[in-house]
């Protein structure tokens, strides 16, 4: 069932407004969850990081529509000044304000160089978020979404017999990135039972789109597919782990399902997926699809290239064997994470979640920068 009735609402113009807090508002999640939060009529605050040049390239077309504020998840105080200022002014019992916990150092692989950053911003900085509300006596004000991630299970699927993993799988996190995302998870969990908080987990496999960060391996790769095509560049592409294999989603049908999660009567955790393996070999394969290029692939391990064989485009033709990737042992982690793919059944079932992009589309979009 979705929660509407208990939510307070001002009335502005005949309509009703339920208020959001974005924080991490300018990433790409958060910029598809504001566009989505305003097509459901709510009232958008985001949170952003003061910066020596303007960040807000994604939500540049939003801004006159949206509230930013300046703050820092490592600043309990901002977050605190931000709450207060997004919070209705109209008195209600419960549920007056929607907070989505999108902030993160969100690189996996720079997690291991920059490691206690890391485990500031995703381990502590939640802390900050959960307390803050508890310090303002807000739990039955405030709704919380934490963005928790596929990376926390680790290689639990090399040791556990399901296929797939859903919300009851072990979590072995093998990354600095995960592990402080893990601390983050029990957290939220931890104020839930504690102190009756209204916070949730949304446990997401990869996800993409065209305004996906360009050293995000999915977007490196249609980046330079594109530019090829275009004629920007000819030096080959450059990867780690071709075999790793991942659970590709697109962030709009992500974002979708965090806010779904607010708005149900009881507070759970759930799985966002495809529930469709794809390796990193695969997705290199039908991005050059896109314009016409069949790959052929000679070598092994850290001397395996790509060429171009077979096209359908003319003007590949006196390029055909030309090497359009190889592989640079400097993008491979120090502990890999080999396979990922997630069950979304409970989303799906509970939550009425529903994908509109299969992995085709995705890559068909990203080549096309279509955003």
């Amino acid at each position: 069932m979705l929660f509407k009735e208990s939510c307070t609402c001002i009335n502005i113009n005949n309509k009703m407004m339920k208020s959001a807090l974005v924080i991490g508002c300018n990433g790409m999640d958060g910029s598809y969850l504001m566009e989505l939060l305003l097509s459901l009529n709510y009232q958008v605050f985001g949170i952003i990081r003061r910066a020596s040049s303007f960040n807000t390239k994604r939500i540049d077309h939003i801004r006159d529509k949206i509230t930013l504020f300046y703050g820092d998840i490592q600043d309990m105080g901002s977050l605190i000044n931000a709450m207060q200022k997004s919070m209705n002014p109209t008195t209600c019992s419960t549920n007056r304000l929607e907070i989505y916990n999108l902030a993160a150092m969100s690189h996996v692989q720079v997690s291991f160089d920059i490691e206690k950053y890391s485990a500031d911003v995703n381990a502590l900085g939640t802390l900050n978020v959960l307390q803050a509300v508890k310090l303002m006596k807000w739990e039955d004000c405030v709704k919380v979404y934490q963005a928790s991630t596929s990376e926390m299970y680790g290689n639990t699927l090399k040791s556990e017999p399901n296929k797939k993993l859903n919300e009851a799988s072990t979590m072995n996190p093998v990354s600095p990135y995960a592990i402080a995302k893990l601390y983050a998870y029990h957290l939220t969990k931890y104020y839930r039972t504690a102190y009756g908080m209204f916070a949730v987990n949304g446990i997401l496999q990869n996800h993409t789109s065209p305004r996906r960060g360009e050293n995000f391996v999915c977007k490196k790769i249609c980046d330079y597919v594109r530019w090829f095509g275009e004629g920007k560049t000819t030096k080959p592409l450059e990867l780690g782990n071709l075999d790793a294999t991942r659970d590709f989603g697109h962030s709009k049908d992500y974002v979708r399902g965090m806010w779904l999660m607010l708005q149900q009567e009881t507070p759970d955790d759930f799985v966002l997926a495809t529930g469709v393996q794809t390796s990193v070999k695969n997705l290199v394969i039908l991005a050059f699809s896109k314009i016409g290029i069949q790959l052929v692939w000679s070598g092994e391990g850290v001397d395996e290239v790509a060429r171009i064989g077979k096209t359908s485009d003319e003007k590949w033709i006196l390029r055909i064997g030309e090497t359009v990737l190889k592989i640079n042992p400097k993008y491979f982690r120090p502990s890999e994470l080999t396979d990922l793919v997630g069950d979304p059944s409970k989303a799906e079932q509970v939550l009425g979640w529903k994908r509109e992009y299969d992995l085709d589309k995705i890559v068909q979009e990203m080549v096309t920068r279509e955003i």
